[in-house]
């Protein structure tokens, strides 16, 4: 029957508007694709921002690698028999693009972010089952493959807007060669990153002058400020600190992410870095450098805090993230490479089992069983 049955004052539903599920029973009423929509929003700023110091062809790379990451999931669900438009229309293909592409240089070759579509959504994705079913963050998967892969593509380096400027702070550390004789306009000259450039310096150890003024290059207040605004190489997503942080506070205010997560990763690379500096000055730089260079935001806020591939728990994503800032701060100080913050984030991803395990509650109710003894069975 599909009437209404009235208990009590209350009209109850039966038959086929009375719908039976699983706990929990009170929805939010936010769906897949809101949620998508919700992140894609808080990226908007960071767009912007690297439109703005790289020009209209960080706007094209974008496009380019959203349509790329679409097309992948759609010829995957065409050859696999699963609704084409459905699984595309979610919007987790496209918001994958927009970070695969934030993650890219500006100068990237036009056949990488193809490559990196395939990577990002058959490997990192659909192979596992699709969405909700994937261990490891999917744009992440893809950078690193690349960046093994493609590693001179990857590492091609764009001057920012400023940079191209006389008067930009410590400009011959950044730009070594001088613009040519012919007029070429300086838009041909590569660059090096901020940690690229601190990664080659020697390591002092011990304190001495030397060691004090050894990373002084990178403590101009002016220089700093750029940097925080976004104005150095990088990734088309990861130069404007201030960008993400607009990002974060939307994320938060939609209630997307788990606040902890960015927090305890940048404040556990904030703090281990500070010790190391401040004890062996000469090792690496201030705490603050690590702080506005390479991707530890557009990571902390948009990559760890992935709610398929993060901790379910609060005291989860605390350790996961303290994980993920020691990670980077390693590979950062000692490792091979300048950044860690790919690396560190796929480490932990693989972790979230065992963290979930380690930081799941008791169930209500629950009682263990004892034996005759009393203890725990």
């Amino acid at each position: 029957m599909d009437s209404e049955r009235t208990t009590a004052g209350i009209k109850l539903p039966t038959g086929k508007k009375l719908v039976l599920s699983s706990s929990p029973h009170l929805s939010a009423g936010a769906n897949l694709r809101q949620i998508m929509g919700g992140v894609l929003l808080a990226l908007l700023p960071a767009v912007a921002a690297a439109i703005w110091f790289f020009g209209w062809r960080a706007l094209g790379i974008i496009v380019w690698t959203v349509i790329c990451c679409v097309t992948a999931e759609g010829v995957w669900c065409k050859l696999s028999g699963r609704p084409v438009w459905k699984t595309v229309g979610d919007l987790s293909a496209a918001l994958t693009g927009v970070l695969l592409a934030l993650c890219l240089p500006v100068s990237v070759p036009l056949y990488v972010p193809p490559v990196g579509a395939v990577l990002a959504i058959w490997l990192g994705k659909q192979v596992y089952g699709g969405l909700g079913n994937n261990p490891f963050n999917p744009a992440l998967v893809a950078r690193v493959g690349l960046l093994i892969a493609l590693p001179a593509a990857m590492t091609l380096w764009t001057p920012s807007r400023g940079m191209k400027e006389a008067d930009y702070p410590a400009r011959s550390s950044f730009i070594r060669s001088a613009a040519p004789d012919n007029g070429e306009d300086i838009d041909a000259l590569t660059c090096a990153t901020p940690l690229g450039v601190a990664g080659t310096m020697p390591k002092i150890i011990g304190k001495s002058e030397e060691a004090e003024e050894h990373f002084s290059v990178f403590s101009d207040r002016e220089l700093l400020k750029r940097w925080f605004l976004g104005d150095r190489a990088g990734c088309l997503g990861e130069t404007s600190v201030l960008a993400l942080l607009i990002g974060y506070v939307i994320l938060v205010a939609l209630n997307l992410i788990n606040w902890r997560v960015p927090l305890f990763f940048v404040g556990t690379v904030a703090l281990i870095t500070a010790v190391v500096h401040y004890t062996f000055p000469g090792v690496t730089p201030e705490p603050v450098f690590h702080l506005l260079n390479g991707g530890l935001f557009l990571g902390a806020v948009f990559m760890a805090t992935d709610m398929v591939t993060s901790p379910i728990t609060g005291a989860g994503c605390v350790f996961f993230a303290i994980g993920c800032g020691v990670v980077t701060s390693v590979i950062r100080i000692w490792g091979n490479y300048p950044e860690g913050v790919s690396f560190a984030i796929l480490f932990m991803n693989a972790l979230v089992p065992l963290i979930d395990r380690w930081c799941g509650r008791r169930p209500f109710g629950y009682v263990p069983l004892r034996d005759k003894n009393g203890g725990v069975k």
